[in-house]
């Protein structure tokens, strides 16, 4: 058992290990139209964990680390109204690669605002800041592995990779998982957005896996008169395996 200041967590047995990674669905780590990848990817040789350590049990987290609001993105900042922007709902599943549900695990975004700028310091985009707006928030899957969240759809933002570039309109996810061997960091695409081909970070994601990071929209999510809806499925480790975000 290996402890954490804030939890605990379980070794998992022989009947539960995880299936082998699918490499082959996943992003370089170094990839030349990325050019941030040249200081984030690693430059030598992975040190492989052994199987028990990488394979050890995810932090667990209760409803008491959960705040009532932290799933609604339109009303988590709130000061003085609503947050400017068109409102949508983004829901779905996070299985394992089996297709068996995941629960109780933490699922965690963030965003731009609807003008393409992050609450952070380092966000220079001359675009305004939203003062109703965070664009944050965290939930835990019930026990089908069902998530959902309430925000405001981001903006297209320059990044300065490559001249007159822009970012499609994305939103960033963290997962635990159950395992920390199944632990992701990934990005949600819109579909139909004409800045996909133009942006590495999507490109460099093998072209047979790239639909696996483009949430789909549904009707059935939508809520009548007030914002549209958007599935998105994540699968943690495995041959299906949603594909993390290019380092």
């Amino acid at each position: 058992m290996s402890s954490f200041p804030f939890t605990k967590t379980l070794a998992v047995s022989t009947a539960t290990r995880l299936s082998p990674r699918d490499w082959d669905s996943h992003p370089d780590y170094l990839y030349e139209g990325y050019r941030s990848t040249e200081q984030r990817g690693p430059q030598r040789p992975l040190v492989p964990l052994d199987a028990a350590l990488g394979e050890m049990r995810q932090p667990v987290f209760g409803d008491d680390s959960i705040g009532s609001l932290d799933h609604d993105l339109t009303s988590n900042a709130r000061r003085n109204g609503q947050p400017i922007g068109e409102r949508m709902v983004l829901a779905g599943r996070v299985l394992d690669d089996q297709g068996r549900p995941v629960p109780r695990t933490l699922v965690e975004i963030w965003q731009a605002n609807a003008a393409g700028r992050y609450v952070h310091k380092a966000d220079r985009h001359d675009a305004p800041l939203d003062p109703n707006f965070l664009g944050a928030g965290r939930c835990l899957t019930d026990a089908d592995g069902r998530y959902r969240f309430l925000t405001i759809k981001p903006g297209a933002y320059p990044w300065g990779n490559h001249p007159n570039a822009w970012r499609p309109q994305h939103i960033h996810l963290s997962l635990f998982g159950q395992h920390y061997g199944s632990r992701l960091v990934t990005q949600m695409y819109f579909p139909g957005d004409p800045l996909h081909v133009h942006d590495p970070m999507l490109t460099g994601t093998p072209a047979s896996v790239r639909s696996r990071l483009i949430a789909d929209f549904s009707l059935d999510l939508t809520q009548e008169g007030f914002a549209l809806g958007y599935q998105f499925d994540i699968v943690l480790r495995g041959a299906r395996q949603t594909p993390f975000e290019n380092r």
